[in-house]
């Protein structure tokens, strides 16, 4: 049985088509949520018929979407895209992953949705857990960082809840495209000292990374703070900004000093929660990285005093170019147990 797996977010949907552990075709679109919820369902039937689905095909589902503004509570937001999922796929065989590694239906995910809310890092954990029994997952996305401790084939997570992964330092939210740099950092240099940032949102970390050449354009795909297109050129306009400036004030090497403080910054924050649930378990010395920012978790890791492995224990290329894993993983998990379970369909 071919299965599709599916990480659906606030702001980007993200799935990947597996058989026999192997991604037959990913994609990740952008599409924020609150801004058009009632297209939620076409937008899966879209992206299903983009990666060739058949009716025969399962479903196995992560979400994240549950945290969007649009909704008012978590139970509100896991039970809209519950329906979102059964009226695309009606009649299909679709099992949801909880943040306890189990598969459970509509109905016991529906009578319990914090079981099922943000499992998409679960997912990705469980399946690095069944390939190597002793790691540390580092998962950058666009939005959040995940770090998770991986011992004796176990996801040895202290937190399962956002709030608790915030509290354990397993979860970040600092990532690759749509971190605030004001949330990034507090001050940065310019000219010979270092200056307070505005916090008016002029840029995001999307707008660092391309302007260093760490991201490509097309990746930066959350909207722009000034609505213009995602170039290096206007990348460079809006980390002038954070100092209140513009490019008719600042050069390119000014430009390039903020840009590297405000990555560095990144990775030395996300080091330091490394080092810190590495605390927890120090036989840990090898790092599993995912994610569009994964050039981000690289150089945290190896600050952290980690080697990187470099065994493909998530996915196939075509998963890994869209970061995708979360959905890559959960399709494999879901395949793996429709396997063990035949007379569960």
């Amino acid at each position: 049985m071919t299965v599709i797996g599916w990480d659906i977010g606030g702001v980007n949907t993200k799935a990947a088509r597996v058989e026999n552990d192997a991604a037959l075709a990913a994609r990740n679109e952008p599409f924020e949520i609150q801004r058009a919820p009632a297209t939620l369902a076409s937008r899966l039937e879209g992206i299903a018929s983009a990666l060739g689905a058949e009716m025969s095909d399962a479903h196995a589902i992560t979400m994240t979407a549950e945290l969007s503004q649009y909704f008012r509570t978590k139970r509100d937001g896991v039970s809209f895209v519950l329906d979102a999922v059964a009226h695309a796929f009606p009649g299909a065989c679709t099992r949801i992953f909880a943040t306890d590694g189990r598969f459970v239906d509509l109905a016991t995910a529906r009578a319990a949705p914090l079981l099922v809310a943000a499992s998409n890092w679960a997912a990705t954990a469980a399946l690095v857990a069944s390939r190597l029994s002793d790691a540390i997952l580092i998962d950058v996305g666009t939005t959040t960082t995940d770090i998770i401790p991986i011992v004796g084939a176990r996801v040895a997570a202290l937190g399962r809840t956002d709030p608790d992964r915030l509290l354990s330092g397993e979860l970040l939210y600092l990532g690759a495209v749509r971190t605030p740099v004001e949330a990034i950092a507090h001050r940065v240099p310019l000219h010979d000292g270092l200056a307070g940032v505005s916090a008016e949102s002029f840029a995001l970390s999307g707008d660092v990374h391309v302007w260093r050449g760490e991201l490509a354009p097309e990746d930066y795909t959350a909207p722009t703070p000034d609505a213009r297109p995602t170039t290096r050129d206007f990348a460079g306009e809006r980390i002038a900004r954070i100092v209140c400036a513009d490019r008719e004030l600042l050069d390119d090497s000014d430009i390039d000093r903020i840009a590297a403080f405000v990555a560095d910054t990144m990775i030395a924050r996300i080091a330091a929660s490394i080092t810190r649930v590495r605390d927890r378990f120090p036989e840990l010395d090898t790092a599993v990285i995912a994610g569009q920012g994964a050039f981000l978790a690289r150089a945290a890791a190896r600050r952290a005093g980690l080697r990187i492995s470099t065994d493909d224990l998530i996915a196939a290329d075509t998963s890994r170019a869209t970061g995708t894993e979360a959905a890559f993983a959960v399709a494999c998990l879901l395949e793996r147990w429709l396997s063990a379970h035949p007379s569960k369909p």
